[in-house]
């Protein structure tokens, strides 16, 4: 018999947590191990629970992005999904460049959301097809095709290398570990890459490859 996924939930509303504590109940194959309401709640369960799967909401008190990046210094393994109501794009990359492994809107149904959080437990990312597909929107309308296939060839064989791995979803310690390089050289070679596609962060990197890969297959 498989053993169910363990989650904590961290969300300031109480109804809100109870919600999903029933509905993932009553589908089964998880286990609440843990609640609480403010991103220190978040740091405690952590900390403690370890659990399988960690919800937040982004705006915690204290702050859900705050509570991210301390959990994860501390324990770079433990699973976390974002649920939140929150669409900005600034909040998504964000969350996304903290290193957690879901992004869900709060209006998923959920048998969808038990579904999400079965396949990050074994291993996948997720973000919301929406949010992904606003994303890949706001990249295109600054600049056309051409000028996305003229700065991608401004890249250097190694930059292009690492920026696939990139775009597969490796972090800069598992390229290094692919190339056998660095992660210092990786992180150096990423700078670069930022610089000539004239984006923020690696998200928007990946994002560009990946839409110019669907969008022209035969020409990079």
């Amino acid at each position: 018999m498989t053993a169910p996924i363990r989650i904590a939930i961290v969300d300031d509303h109480p109804l809100f947590r109870d919600g999903v504590t029933r509905s993932l109940s009553e589908i089964g194959g998880f286990q609440i191990v843990g609640e609480g309401a403010t991103a220190q709640d978040a740091e405690r369960i952590a900390s403690t629970v370890r659990p399988d799967l960690l919800l937040l909401d982004i705006s915690l008190p204290g702050g859900g992005l705050a509570a991210v990046a301390t959990i994860l210094a501390d324990h770079p393994t433990q699973k976390i999904v974002m649920l939140t109501v929150s669409e900005a794009n600034a909040d998504v990359t964000k969350a996304l460049n903290a290193g957690v492994h879901g992004y869900i809107l709060k209006g998923v149904g959920s048998r969808a959301l038990a579904d999400i959080l079965r396949n990050v437990a074994a291993g996948e990312r997720y973000l919301t097809p929406a949010l992904s597909a606003r994303l890949l929107s706001d990249l295109q309308s600054p600049q056309p095709a051409n000028g996305v296939a003229g700065r991608l060839r401004q890249l250097t064989e190694r930059q292009t290398e690492i920026l696939r791995l990139v775009a597969e979803g490796l972090t800069n310690k598992e390229v290094a570990l692919r190339l056998d390089l660095h992660e210092k050289t990786v992180k150096h070679h990423m700078t670069g890459v930022l610089s000539k596609l004239s984006v923020r962060n690696r998200t928007e990197a990946a994002l560009t490859m990946r839409e110019f890969r669907e969008r022209d297959r035969n020409s990079f």
